[in-house]
């Protein structure tokens, strides 16, 4: 499997110290949260009109890019709390669901591929919390290249450009779906692993 395809580096993290919960970072990932239902909101109300598309792209895309300032502020300033390592995925996965589920309502993507996504995501975000105590496994470059992807794939969908562009839309979301569950299951794998060696050395 190439580094690209390897979503997660088998490594154990170290607790980062305690730090107030109320911090930029977190603030971040609160304004993701807040972002989730003006999106959707946004997308299902506009009965289709271009000027209510853009605006849940803009909102889409205002909330990916709280996803990657808060983690680097988190890091670079030491803010790492137990809520953010809690609550991060789970706006994710929340912006995400939101996207997939309201195209599919909408008749504009096929429900299989909202499943397929959304019990991934749910199967690693239980995961983390299981071993959240004992170790945490950052996002290598596979899981950054399946999140990335997964955004275009969206923005794609969203945005109302020509026909010819359906077919990109299409492809980027179907090549987005197989590195979802590529890396799904080598995250799986390498809790496992992981799993094994602290149980050994412990």
């Amino acid at each position: 499997m190439s580094e690209l395809e390897r979503p997660l580096d088998p490594m154990v993290v170290p607790s980062a110290p305690r730090v107030s919960a109320w911090n930029v970072a977190n603030a971040l990932t609160g304004v993701r949260f807040v972002l989730v239902p003006l999106f959707g909101w946004l997308l299902v109300s506009g009965d289709g009109r271009a000027a209510w598309r853009w605006a849940a792209a803009g909102a889409f895309a205002v909330a990916v890019a709280t996803d990657r300032f808060d983690g680097e502020v988190a890091r670079r300033r030491g803010l790492v709390t137990d809520l953010g390592k809690i609550a991060d995925p789970i706006a994710d996965k929340a912006l995400i669901g939101t996207a997939l589920a309201s195209l599919s309502v909408l008749g504009e993507l096929p429900w299989w591929v909202t499943v397929v996504v959304l019990v991934r995501e749910a199967a690693v975000t239980a995961l983390r919390f299981v071993v959240i105590r004992r170790f945490v496994l950052p996002a290598g470059r596979g899981g950054k290249a399946k999140t990335a992807l997964q955004a275009l794939a969206i923005v794609l969908y969203l945005v109302p450009l020509p026909g010819r562009w359906h077919l990109v839309a299409v492809a980027t979301m179907a090549a987005a779906v197989v590195l979802t569950v590529v890396t799904g299951v080598d995250y799986v794998v390498s809790i496992v692993r992981l799993m094994r060696r602290v149980d050994s050395s412990g």
